[in-house]
């Protein structure tokens, strides 16, 4: 009862007296055992005793902020900021938190012959707001059945929010209500209904949403992408160094679409060698050779904080499946306007090097090449 007080009033300080009177203890020996446990629990650092004879949590070293790592078994733990060792917290002292959120807990004082344990106190930030998993709809109400970890229980999902969901398919539900006081139930609704369990498509979208990774486009990034011009203008060549009629090659395989770098080759002059080499030597000379690394240059169509800029770095990466890539840009982009593929226009940003017969560099330079 001591515990439960300083906890839910972490910032307060009580007096013996406030201790008494707030836990209702009106016997002598209730208020003799309560001074003990008092006292038991500053001795353990897990109160801190004040000068005028009033406790207080023991803020510094009982209560810390990290991350909440929930396990299907009901071991959970919870890992410090700091770095330190994972601390237990048993399914009752969760709060209710799900795997990766960030949370702040208090310390329990140690039981005799325990390991150390944790109540979360606070839920700082929700590692995700959404979940992907089975439906099960029922006469009058229906749930998902969560996959992982990170949910403790399943997700009430009210029947006009299952967007046409049916037992056995797998959806995406984002959480409307997360548990309180008042209710313990998480409460959410459909976002994307998936499909059949079992499906290929299906397993591999799941696969993505169960991690919080993109497994469709927005339609507005579509549709910017789609008004994108794969035209190149004679002002833009103009501008750019021109490797159209160089060599190049990309090294990439026969079923490839997504041709984003490439290298190209010419000798471009000899040295003479110089005069004061014996006659056999001087008839040699040294050939140079231009070699360049081009990428596709992919800012010239996707400009600074664009809506397919903005989901690109929501996205950081192409994400590489068995079966598939979830590219980072829209297709028309990363498979057509973007991609160097052969007899072909492209604009590239290039770094160009000049190297002589043994692979010295003699000189580089950046460009915008087409």
């Amino acid at each position: 009862a001591i515990q439960a007080l300083f906890q839910a009033h972490p910032n307060e300080t009580y007096s013996l007296k406030q201790v008494f009177k707030a836990l209702r203890l009106d016997t002598h020996p209730a208020k003799m055992l309560a001074v003990d446990v008092l006292e038991e629990m500053a001795w353990d650092d897990y109160l801190s005793q004040t000068s005028d004879k009033g406790y207080r949590l023991n803020l510094k070293t009982q209560v810390q902020e990290g991350t909440f790592i929930r396990k299907a078994n009901g071991k959970n733990s919870f890992l410090p900021d700091d770095g330190g060792k994972p601390i237990f917290v048993s399914e009752r002292n969760s709060m209710f938190a799900m795997g990766g959120d960030r949370v702040r807990v208090a310390l329990m004082a140690r039981r005799q012959n325990h390991i150390k344990e944790a109540i979360v106190t606070d839920i700082l930030q929700r590692k995700r707001d959404q979940a992907v998993g089975i439906l099960q709809v029922e006469k009058d109400f229906a749930f998902l059945n969560a996959e992982g970890n990170t949910f403790a229980q399943d997700i009430l999902i009210p029947k006009k929010k299952l967007k046409g969901g049916k037992t056995g398919q797998k959806a995406v539900v984002k959480i409307t209500q997360w548990p309180s006081a008042e209710s313990k139930n998480i409460v959410g609704e459909v976002i994307d209904v998936l499909g059949e369990q079992g499906d290929n498509n299906v397993e591999m979208h799941a696969i993505l949403a169960q991690y919080g990774l993109p497994y469709k486009y927005p339609k507005k990034v579509e549709d910017a992408a789609n008004k994108l011009s794969a035209e190149i203008s004679a002002e833009e060549i103009a501008r750019r160094e021109d490797f159209r009629n160089v060599t190049t090659f990309t090294i990439d395989p026969k079923d490839a679409k997504d041709f984003d770098d490439a290298l190209s080759i010419r000798k471009i002059q000899t040295h003479k060698a110089p005069a004061s080499l014996p006659r056999r030597e001087a008839q040699g000379g040294e050939s140079l050779y231009e070699v360049g690394v081009h990428i596709a240059d992919v800012s010239h169509y996707v400009t600074e904080g664009s809506v397919i800029d903005r989901e690109a770095e929501q996205r950081a990466t192409s994400v590489y499946l068995v079966d598939r890539t979830i590219p980072m840009l829209p297709e028309r982009l990363c498979n057509f306007i973007c991609s160097l593929r052969p007899n072909e226009e492209k604009l590239c940003y290039s770094v160009i090097f000049v190297l002589d017969e043994d692979a010295n560099i003699k000189r580089w330079h950046l460009a915008h090449t087409v």
